[in-house]
């Protein structure tokens, strides 16, 4: 068995073929590929026979997975910051990078990184892509506001139909008409553009498999939690099943704080912010929402508030506890309801919560479970 390190650029491609001599890693061999000698590339590895395959996760790896997948034993995905040796080295190069990539794999010293399925990663793009939409046209609202803020005209409604006749009223300098107009005429477009991908969206979770399906019929259920929140939560985590705990989880979204023990003493650090960025602003935007409008989450809000002093430890705590509860109810696919009150999801009313915790009791000869107990709200269940 051959074991092939990849160092993968945007123009370059560099290969190192390393074998094992009685456990101990050997480099037999060795090539350098343009990334468009496709052809090249193939007739490289069709001719090694058996061999295994590592990539560092850069933004750009699927397009050489696809090309090498149906001649190579074994691809692995390696986690670039977890792979720190070659990072930190003092001698580095893309020849050097491409024999360590190798030497772990041959040892199985790789530390992998997850790969997403097409479905997957085209769920991604679509999600991403609206984010990015939305971002938009935040900042040209922005810069009109900033516009009007200038000759003190600016009003709340201004993006509504009043509000556009009104601005079409406002008297504005030559210069900064134009401004305004191009700046219109750009909403325009993205918002157009935004209602599009939320079409698109809408098409692609009717062709979703069942359990993606029921995945997000058990999201839903969640008050205050929508479609966008729930197109970035499965998209972000990909296949929820393959974390072991919530533990994993919350260090996947980075929302995990960390802290720094040493002779008896604890510093706590502030939260990791691994993982998605997207992921977190979500969760911690549906967060704020459920804390306006549940008694029960406005309760641990406070209580977190109180603690740390910080409405923004406490806000993201709050974040913390809902992807644990989603996780939950994700895992045991129940839905969420309010203890006492069916239906916990209708959005419109506020029914009165209770202040107790409900958690199946656990079977004869089993050990307890206390992950409901552990995930779901003061006065919510999951069930």
């Amino acid at each position: 068995m051959k074991f092939v390190g990849v160092d993968l650029h945007k123009h370059l491609i560099v290969l190192c073929v390393v074998v094992l001599v009685d456990g101990r890693p050997k480099v037999v061999k060795r090539a350098r590929f343009q990334c468009n000698e496709t052809e090249a590339v193939r007739a490289f590895f069709r001719d090694l026979g058996p061999f295994q395959v590592v990539v560092e996760a850069t933004a750009a790896y699927e397009w050489f997975f696809l090309l090498i997948e149906d001649l190579a034993d074994r691809l692995v995905l390696a986690h670039p910051k977890k792979l720190r040796v070659i990072a930190e080295s003092t001698r580095k190069s893309d020849k050097i990078d491409a024999e360590v990539l190798g030497v772990f794999l041959a040892l199985d010293m790789i530390p992998m990184a997850y790969r997403p399925t097409p479905r997957i990663r085209q769920h991604r793009v679509l999600v991403r892509h609206r984010c990015w939409l939305q971002r938009r046209i935040t900042s040209l609202k922005c810069k009109v506001r900033n516009v009007l803020g200038h000759y003190n005209a600016d009003i709340a409604g201004l993006f509504t139909r009043q509000g556009e006749r009104y601005l079409a009223e406002v008297k504005l300098s030559e210069s900064d008409r134009f401004v305004v107009r191009a700046l219109g005429e750009q909403l325009e477009l993205f918002q157009r553009q935004l209602a599009e991908a939320d079409r698109q969206l809408r098409q692609f979770a009717k062709t979703a498999a069942q359990a993606e399906k029921e995945a997000r019929a058990v999201l839903e259920s969640i008050p205050q939690v929508g479609a966008v929140t729930i197109d970035v939560v499965l998209s972000e985590l990909g296949d929820w099943r393959r974390f072991r705990s919530q533990k994993a989880v919350t260090s996947f979204a980075g929302l995990d704080p960390g802290f720094r023990k040493s002779a008896g003493k604890c510093l706590e650090l502030h939260i990791s912010k691994e993982g998605s960025r997207l992921l977190r602003w979500s969760l911690i935007q549906a967060a704020w929402r459920l804390v306006r409008c549940s008694p029960r989450w406005r309760q641990m809000f406070e209580r977190l508030h109180g603690n740390t002093g910080s409405k923004k430890k406490a806000i993201v705590g709050v974040a913390r506890h809902l992807l644990c509860t989603m996780f939950a109810m994700l895992q045991s696919s129940r839905r969420y309801e309010l203890l006492g009150v069916p239906n916990g999801n209708q959005r419109t009313s506020q029914p009165q919560e209770t202040a107790q915790t409900s958690a199946p009791a656990p079977q004869k000869g089993s050990a307890p479970s206390r992950l409901l107990v552990a995930s779901a709200p003061d006065g919510c269940a999951v069930g």
